[in-house]
C-alpha cells in the first residue's frame, strides 16, 4: 500500500511537472495575439472542476473527467490561437465538430476490443442509463480533441523544432510490396488479439494500439491522404514527433484526473499489475504515444469522406482538414 501511495505521488509529481513545462514555454513564447477569453473560461472550469471534485460535489465529481478535458481543450486551442493566430475552435470550426464527432464511434472500436480482452471496466457510473450515455458520450468526445489539440500546441511552441529543421526533398515511396506487407502486418496486429484465448488476448492490447497504424499508414500515403509516413519519406519527424508527445502528455492527463472521478475507469492489464501510477500500470503508458499517431491514421483516412458528406448537407463547401496538418 505505502509503495502504491508512493507511485501515485510521482504521477503528481509527473502531471504538475508537465503542465509547468506547458504553461512555461506558452508564456516565453512570442505572440501574435493576446490569449481568447476561450482560454480564461477553460482554465476556469478546470480549476473549478478540480476543487469540486476533490470536495465530492457531485455532478461535478461524477463528470470531472470530460468537465476537465473540456476545460483543458478550451484553453489549449485559446493557445494556439494566441501563438498562431488561428486555431481548430477559433478558425476551422466545421473540422473541430468532425473531430470530436468522430471521435466517439473511433473509440468504440477500442470499447468492441475490450469487450475481447478484458482491459479495463468503469465502476462509480451513475444508476440512471440516460445520464451513463451522457457520460459516456460527452468522455469519448473529447479523445480524438484533447490529441489533436496537444499536438498543435507542441507544434506552435516549436516542441520539436530540431526535427523540423531537418526535412529535405522527397524521396522515392515504398513500393508495392512493402505497402502490402504494411497492410499484412496491420491486419494481424489487429485480428490475432481477438482469436486467441481471453486470457492471452488480455496480454495482446499492445498490438491493437500499432495495428491501425500498420494498417492505414499506407493506405493513406497511396492515396494522397495526409500521411505520417510520407513526412518520414521527405526527412521530416516534426508531426510524428508531436503525436507522440501528445500522447504521452494526454495519457498523463488522463489518468491524472481519472484518479479523481467519482465516475472512473479501472484497469485489469496482467503485466505488472502492481507497478501502478494512478489506475495505469506503469508499462501501460507506453501505449498512449502509438494510440495517438494510430487517432491520427484513423481519422486522416476518415477525412476525405466526411469532406463529401459535409458538401452534401451544405456545411461546408469544402474542408482543408487543417486539424490533420496539426
Amino acid at each position: 500500500m505505502l509503495a502504491w501511495f508512493r507511485m501515485n505521488d510521482i504521477g503528481t509529481v509527473i502531471f504538475f511537472a508537465v503542465a509547468f513545462l506547458l504553461l512555461h514555454r506558452y508564456r516565453s513564447m512570442p505572440r501574435v495575439a493576446s490569449l481568447p477569453k476561450q482560454g480564461y473560461v477553460g482554465a476556469g472550469i478546470l480549476f473549478a472542476a478540480h476543487y469540486l471534485t476533490v470536495l465530492g460535489v457531485n455532478p461535478v465529481a461524477l463528470y470531472f473527467t470530460p468537465i476537465a478535458w473540456t476545460g483543458y481543450i478550451l484553453w489549449a486551442d485559446a493557445a494556439v490561437f494566441s501563438l498562431r493566430g488561428k486555431s481548430l475552435i477559433r478558425t476551422h470550426t466545421a473540422e473541430f465538430a468532425w473531430l470530436a464527432f468522430c471521435s466517439i464511434p473511433l473509440w468504440l472500436i477500442f470499447e468492441a476490443y475490450n469487450l475481447r480482452l478484458a482491459n479495463w471496466i468503469y465502476v462509480g457510473l451513475p444508476q440512471n442509463w440516460f445520464l451513463r450515455q451522457i457520460g459516456y458520450v460527452w468522455a469519448f468526445a473529447t479523445i480524438w480533441p484533447g490529441i489533436f489539440e496537444t499536438a498543435a500546441l507542441l507544434r506552435a511552441l516549436d516542441w520539436n523544432a530540431p526535427h523540423a529543421a531537418n526535412a529535405v526533398s522527397g524521396r522515392p515511396g515504398p513500393g508495392r510490396a512493402v505497402v502490402t506487407l504494411s497492410a499484412v502486418v496491420g491486419t494481424l496486429l489487429l485480428i490475432v488479439p481477438l482469436l486467441v484465448s481471453q486470457p492471452i488476448g488480455s496480454y495482446l492490447f499492445g498490438p491493437v494500439w500499432l495495428g491501425f497504424i500498420f494498417l492505414l499508414e499506407p493506405i493513406n500515403l497511396r492515396m494522397g491522404r495526409e500521411s505520417l509516413w510520407r513526412d518520414l519519406l521527405q526527412g521530416d519527424s516534426s508531426r510524428l514527433w508531436s503525436l507522440l508527445w501528445a500522447g504521452l502528455i494526454c495519457g498523463i492527463f488522463w489518468e491524472f484526473w481519472n484518479y479523481w472521478a467519482a465516475a472512473r475507469w479501472v484497469y485489469a492489464v496482467p503485466i505488472l499489475p502492481e507497478w501502478r501510477i494512478f489506475a495505469m500500470p506503469v508499462l501501460g503508458y507506453l501505449g498512449f504515444p502509438a494510440f495517438a499517431v494510430e487517432c491520427f491514421a484513423m481519422f486522416a483516412f476518415l477525412a476525405p469522406w466526411l469532406g463529401r458528406i459535409s458538401a452534401k448537407l451544405g456545411i461546408r463547401r469544402k474542408l482543408d482538414w487543417h486539424v490533420l496538418q496539426l
